[in-house]
Protein backbone atom coordinates (compact mmCIF):
# COMPACT_ATOMS: atom_id res chain seq x y z
CA UNK A 1 0.00 0.00 0.00
CA UNK A 2 1.12 3.50 -0.54
CA UNK A 3 2.27 5.16 2.58
CA UNK A 4 -0.21 8.00 3.42
CA UNK A 5 0.64 11.63 2.10
CA UNK A 6 0.20 13.04 5.49
CA UNK A 7 -0.59 12.26 8.74
CA UNK A 8 -2.05 13.57 12.38
CA UNK A 9 1.19 14.79 14.28
CA UNK A 10 -1.12 13.83 17.33
CA UNK A 11 -1.86 10.29 16.56
CA UNK A 12 0.33 9.20 13.75
CA UNK A 13 -3.37 8.52 12.06
CA UNK A 14 -3.59 9.26 8.21
CA UNK A 15 -5.06 12.20 7.33
CA UNK A 16 -6.33 13.56 3.53
CA UNK A 17 -5.06 17.07 4.62
CA UNK A 18 -1.70 18.64 5.72
CA UNK A 19 -2.90 19.20 9.31
CA UNK A 20 0.91 19.23 11.02
CA UNK A 21 1.33 23.00 10.26
CA UNK A 22 -2.24 23.78 12.02
CA UNK A 23 -2.60 24.69 15.72
CA UNK A 24 -4.91 22.54 17.70
CA UNK A 25 -8.04 23.42 19.48
CA UNK A 26 -7.72 22.49 23.52
CA UNK A 27 -10.56 22.34 25.53
CA UNK A 28 -11.22 22.55 29.61
CA UNK A 29 -13.93 19.84 30.16
CA UNK A 30 -15.76 19.34 33.27
CA UNK A 31 -15.74 16.43 34.90
CA UNK A 32 -17.39 15.84 37.86
CA UNK A 33 -20.33 12.74 37.78
CA UNK A 34 -23.39 15.51 37.94
CA UNK A 35 -21.88 16.66 35.22
CA UNK A 36 -22.04 13.65 33.23
CA UNK A 37 -21.98 12.75 30.23
CA UNK A 38 -19.53 14.72 28.23
CA UNK A 39 -19.93 15.46 24.38
CA UNK A 40 -17.47 15.81 22.07
CA UNK A 41 -15.11 13.92 23.90
CA UNK A 42 -14.92 10.27 21.58
CA UNK A 43 -13.62 13.18 18.67
CA UNK A 44 -10.23 14.49 20.86
CA UNK A 45 -6.81 13.04 20.04
CA UNK A 46 -5.63 13.42 23.24
CA UNK A 47 -7.14 13.55 26.82
CA UNK A 48 -5.63 14.88 29.75
CA UNK A 49 -7.19 14.54 33.23
CA UNK A 50 -6.01 16.30 36.12
CA UNK A 51 -7.48 17.17 40.12
CA UNK A 52 -9.08 20.35 39.84
CA UNK A 53 -9.24 20.91 43.32
CA UNK A 54 -10.95 18.87 46.37
CA UNK A 55 -9.85 15.47 44.72
CA UNK A 56 -12.63 16.54 41.63
CA UNK A 57 -10.84 15.95 37.94
CA UNK A 58 -11.50 17.99 34.45
CA UNK A 59 -10.22 17.18 31.77
CA UNK A 60 -8.53 19.12 28.71
CA UNK A 61 -9.34 17.61 25.28
CA UNK A 62 -7.16 18.27 22.36
CA UNK A 63 -8.17 18.08 18.72
CA UNK A 64 -6.07 18.47 15.35
CA UNK A 65 -8.29 18.36 12.94
CA UNK A 66 -11.08 21.19 13.11
CA UNK A 67 -13.64 18.67 11.19
CA UNK A 68 -13.59 16.63 14.73
CA UNK A 69 -15.17 19.67 16.27
CA UNK A 70 -18.47 18.94 16.82
CA UNK A 71 -21.08 19.99 19.95
CA UNK A 72 -18.55 19.84 23.17
CA UNK A 73 -18.78 20.55 26.50
CA UNK A 74 -19.83 20.81 29.17
CA UNK A 75 -17.12 23.18 29.35
CA UNK A 76 -15.27 24.68 32.74
CA UNK A 77 -13.08 26.73 34.06
CA UNK A 78 -9.39 26.77 33.39
CA UNK A 79 -6.38 25.94 35.80
CA UNK A 80 -2.93 26.43 35.70
CA UNK A 81 -1.93 23.25 34.28
CA UNK A 82 -4.06 22.95 31.61
CA UNK A 83 -3.16 26.01 30.07
CA UNK A 84 0.19 24.65 30.80
CA UNK A 85 -0.48 21.60 28.48
CA UNK A 86 -2.45 23.84 26.00
CA UNK A 87 0.52 25.97 25.76
CA UNK A 88 2.23 22.79 24.84
CA UNK A 89 0.97 21.98 21.67
CA UNK A 90 0.82 25.47 20.83
CA UNK A 91 -2.90 25.33 21.32
CA UNK A 92 -6.01 27.39 21.30
CA UNK A 93 -7.17 27.50 24.78
CA UNK A 94 -10.95 27.38 25.01
CA UNK A 95 -12.40 27.26 29.11
CA UNK A 96 -15.24 29.01 30.63
CA UNK A 97 -13.75 31.27 33.81
CA UNK A 98 -10.92 30.29 35.68
CA UNK A 99 -9.06 30.38 38.98
CA UNK A 100 -7.74 34.01 40.02
CA UNK A 101 -4.02 32.45 39.33
CA UNK A 102 -4.74 31.28 35.54
CA UNK A 103 -5.99 34.56 34.63
CA UNK A 104 -2.97 35.79 36.32
CA UNK A 105 -0.65 33.40 34.25
CA UNK A 106 -2.99 34.25 31.34
CA UNK A 107 -2.35 38.06 31.12
CA UNK A 108 1.29 37.60 32.18
CA UNK A 109 2.00 35.60 29.40
CA UNK A 110 0.06 37.63 26.59
CA UNK A 111 -2.20 34.12 25.99
CA UNK A 112 -4.84 35.11 23.61
CA UNK A 113 -7.64 32.41 24.90
CA UNK A 114 -11.14 31.64 24.45
CA UNK A 115 -13.22 32.28 27.44
CA UNK A 116 -17.09 31.27 27.70
CA UNK A 117 -17.34 33.44 31.08
CA UNK A 118 -15.28 37.06 30.47
CA UNK A 119 -16.46 36.62 26.90
CA UNK A 120 -12.96 36.95 25.30
CA UNK A 121 -12.92 35.54 21.69
CA UNK A 122 -16.00 33.96 22.78
CA UNK A 123 -18.64 35.85 20.25
CA UNK A 124 -21.57 32.97 19.37
CA UNK A 125 -19.25 29.97 20.27
CA UNK A 126 -21.16 28.91 23.44
CA UNK A 127 -24.71 28.31 24.34
CA UNK A 128 -26.05 26.87 27.34
CA UNK A 129 -27.91 23.93 27.01
CA UNK A 130 -29.75 22.58 30.35
CA UNK A 131 -31.55 20.09 28.99
CA UNK A 132 -29.35 18.30 26.82
CA UNK A 133 -29.42 14.64 28.58
CA UNK A 134 -33.37 13.45 28.63
CA UNK A 135 -34.81 13.62 32.06
CA UNK A 136 -32.09 15.56 33.87
CA UNK A 137 -31.81 18.81 34.91
CA UNK A 138 -27.93 20.41 35.30
CA UNK A 139 -27.08 22.66 38.03
CA UNK A 140 -25.95 26.14 35.73
CA UNK A 141 -22.37 25.96 35.59
CA UNK A 142 -22.88 22.50 34.28
CA UNK A 143 -24.61 23.91 31.20
CA UNK A 144 -22.17 25.50 29.22
CA UNK A 145 -21.73 23.54 25.82
CA UNK A 146 -19.21 25.22 22.57
CA UNK A 147 -20.88 24.96 19.14
CA UNK A 148 -17.73 23.67 17.44
CA UNK A 149 -18.89 24.62 13.77
CA UNK A 150 -19.34 27.79 14.95
CA UNK A 151 -15.59 27.73 17.03
CA UNK A 152 -13.52 26.75 13.47
CA UNK A 153 -15.61 30.01 11.51
CA UNK A 154 -15.17 32.55 14.25
CA UNK A 155 -11.85 31.48 15.41
CA UNK A 156 -10.66 31.11 12.14
CA UNK A 157 -12.07 34.25 10.99
CA UNK A 158 -10.46 35.91 13.81
CA UNK A 159 -6.92 34.53 12.98
CA UNK A 160 -6.35 32.32 16.40
CA UNK A 161 -6.98 28.75 14.55
CA UNK A 162 -4.16 29.14 11.80
CA UNK A 163 -0.77 28.05 11.47
CA UNK A 164 1.37 27.00 14.41
CA UNK A 165 3.57 29.78 16.39
CA UNK A 166 6.93 30.57 14.06
CA UNK A 167 9.31 27.57 15.35
CA UNK A 168 7.14 24.94 16.52
CA UNK A 169 6.78 21.59 15.78
CA UNK A 170 4.75 18.75 18.14
CA UNK A 171 7.36 16.17 17.93
CA UNK A 172 6.31 12.13 19.29
CA UNK A 173 6.69 9.09 16.90
CA UNK A 174 4.27 6.71 16.62
CA UNK A 175 4.65 2.82 15.27
CA UNK A 176 1.62 0.40 14.25
CA UNK A 177 1.86 -1.99 17.00
CA UNK A 178 2.84 0.27 20.35
CA UNK A 179 2.78 -2.68 22.07
CA UNK A 180 6.12 -2.44 24.82
CA UNK A 181 8.24 -4.95 24.34
CA UNK A 182 9.07 -6.79 28.05
CA UNK A 183 5.66 -4.85 29.45
CA UNK A 184 3.85 -6.04 31.95
CA UNK A 185 0.02 -7.29 31.56
CA UNK A 186 -1.66 -4.59 31.92
CA UNK A 187 -5.37 -5.96 30.87
CA UNK A 188 -7.45 -3.59 33.25
CA UNK A 189 -5.55 -0.69 34.68
CA UNK A 190 -6.73 1.77 37.22
CA UNK A 191 -5.37 4.99 38.02
CA UNK A 192 -6.50 6.91 41.07
CA UNK A 193 -6.52 10.27 41.65
CA UNK A 194 -8.18 10.67 44.98
CA UNK A 195 -10.95 8.95 47.26
CA UNK A 196 -13.66 10.07 44.75
CA UNK A 197 -12.06 9.48 41.36
CA UNK A 198 -10.34 6.33 39.67
CA UNK A 199 -10.56 5.88 35.86
CA UNK A 200 -10.06 2.35 34.81
CA UNK A 201 -8.94 1.10 31.64
CA UNK A 202 -10.37 -2.13 30.07
CA UNK A 203 -8.22 -3.62 27.27
CA UNK A 204 -10.17 -5.08 24.15
CA UNK A 205 -8.33 -7.38 22.05
CA UNK A 206 -10.49 -7.41 19.12
CA UNK A 207 -10.20 -3.54 19.29
CA UNK A 208 -6.77 -3.37 20.08
CA UNK A 209 -7.71 -0.20 22.14
CA UNK A 210 -8.84 0.17 25.46
CA UNK A 211 -12.33 1.35 26.44
CA UNK A 212 -12.15 4.12 29.33
CA UNK A 213 -14.67 3.66 32.09
CA UNK A 214 -15.50 6.13 35.32
CA UNK A 215 -18.04 6.23 37.98
CA UNK A 216 -17.93 2.42 37.83
CA UNK A 217 -19.53 2.68 34.25
CA UNK A 218 -18.59 3.43 30.85
CA UNK A 219 -17.20 6.87 29.77
CA UNK A 220 -19.24 8.11 27.10
CA UNK A 221 -19.75 10.98 24.56
CA UNK A 222 -23.43 12.05 24.71
CA UNK A 223 -23.57 13.19 21.14
CA UNK A 224 -23.38 9.57 19.88
CA UNK A 225 -23.42 7.39 23.18
CA UNK A 226 -20.31 5.53 22.27
CA UNK A 227 -17.41 4.44 24.48
CA UNK A 228 -14.23 6.42 24.95
CA UNK A 229 -11.50 4.73 23.84
CA UNK A 230 -7.77 5.10 23.51
CA UNK A 231 -4.93 2.84 22.03
CA UNK A 232 -2.40 4.74 24.23
CA UNK A 233 -2.50 5.15 28.34
CA UNK A 234 0.03 7.08 29.33
CA UNK A 235 0.53 7.47 33.94
CA UNK A 236 2.62 10.73 34.32
CA UNK A 237 2.73 10.57 38.29
CA UNK A 238 3.52 13.76 40.13
CA UNK A 239 3.38 16.03 43.22
CA UNK A 240 0.30 18.08 44.01
CA UNK A 241 -0.17 20.61 46.41
CA UNK A 242 -2.65 23.15 47.54
CA UNK A 243 -1.98 27.01 46.18
CA UNK A 244 -1.55 29.63 48.83
CA UNK A 245 -5.46 29.84 49.21
CA UNK A 246 -5.55 26.34 50.56
CA UNK A 247 -8.08 25.23 47.87
CA UNK A 248 -6.74 24.83 44.52
CA UNK A 249 -4.54 21.98 43.19
CA UNK A 250 -0.74 23.51 42.85
CA UNK A 251 0.41 20.26 39.97
CA UNK A 252 3.98 19.93 38.97
CA UNK A 253 4.86 19.57 35.25
CA UNK A 254 8.56 19.91 35.70
CA UNK A 255 9.09 16.04 35.39
CA UNK A 256 8.65 12.76 36.96
CA UNK A 257 7.83 9.04 36.60
CA UNK A 258 5.23 7.12 35.12
CA UNK A 259 3.65 4.18 33.20
CA UNK A 260 2.92 4.12 29.21
CA UNK A 261 0.18 1.10 28.37
CA UNK A 262 -0.44 0.11 24.76
CA UNK A 263 -1.94 -3.16 23.23
CA UNK A 264 -2.51 -4.87 27.00
CA UNK A 265 1.24 -4.15 28.32
CA UNK A 266 2.95 -1.99 30.44
CA UNK A 267 6.26 -0.47 31.41
CA UNK A 268 7.52 2.41 33.21
CA UNK A 269 8.84 5.75 31.71
CA UNK A 270 10.48 9.38 32.50
CA UNK A 271 8.34 12.49 31.43
CA UNK A 272 9.08 16.14 31.81
CA UNK A 273 7.92 19.35 30.39
CA UNK A 274 9.18 22.20 32.42
CA UNK A 275 8.32 25.53 30.93
CA UNK A 276 4.81 26.85 29.74
CA UNK A 277 5.48 26.46 26.43
CA UNK A 278 7.54 23.13 26.13
CA UNK A 279 5.98 19.73 25.22
CA UNK A 280 5.41 16.81 27.38
CA UNK A 281 8.29 14.27 26.10
CA UNK A 282 8.42 10.59 27.13
CA UNK A 283 11.28 8.24 27.33
CA UNK A 284 11.99 4.86 28.42
CA UNK A 285 13.77 3.83 31.63
CA UNK A 286 17.03 3.71 29.19
CA UNK A 287 16.28 7.33 28.13
CA UNK A 288 15.40 6.69 25.05
CA UNK A 289 11.97 8.38 23.08
CA UNK A 290 9.03 6.97 23.58
CA UNK A 291 7.36 5.41 20.51
CA UNK A 292 3.85 5.45 20.96
CA UNK A 293 0.68 3.23 19.22
CA UNK A 294 -0.97 4.86 16.36
CA UNK A 295 -4.29 6.17 17.52
CA UNK A 296 -5.21 7.99 20.68
CA UNK A 297 -3.89 9.15 24.18
CA UNK A 298 -5.48 9.25 27.58
CA UNK A 299 -3.10 10.72 29.69
CA UNK A 300 -3.31 10.86 33.42
CA UNK A 301 -1.64 13.50 35.68
CA UNK A 302 -1.79 11.79 39.41
CA UNK A 303 -0.75 11.66 42.48
CA UNK A 304 2.69 10.26 43.28
CA UNK A 305 0.96 8.98 46.80
CA UNK A 306 -1.30 7.04 44.88
CA UNK A 307 -1.80 3.43 43.56
CA UNK A 308 -1.72 2.67 39.83
CA UNK A 309 -2.68 -0.84 39.42
CA UNK A 310 -2.24 -3.29 36.67
CA UNK A 311 -3.40 -6.69 35.64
Amino acid sequence: PTPPLYTNPLTGEATDTDLSGQKPVTVVMNNIKVAMPQQGNSTADIIYEAIAEGGITRMLAVYQDPADLTTIGSVRSARDCFLDLALGHDGVFVHAGGSHYVYDTIAQLGVNDVDGVKGTNASGIFFRDPDRTPGVSYAWEHTLMADGKAMVEKLTANGLLGPHSEGYKYEMSFTEDGTPQDGQAANTITVTYSNYKNTVFQYNQDKQVYLVEQYDSPFIDGNDGSQISTTNVLVLQTDYSTMDDGYYSDVSLTSGTGYFACGGKMIPIHWEKGDHYNQLRYYTQDGKPLTLGVGKSFVCIAPTSRDVVAE
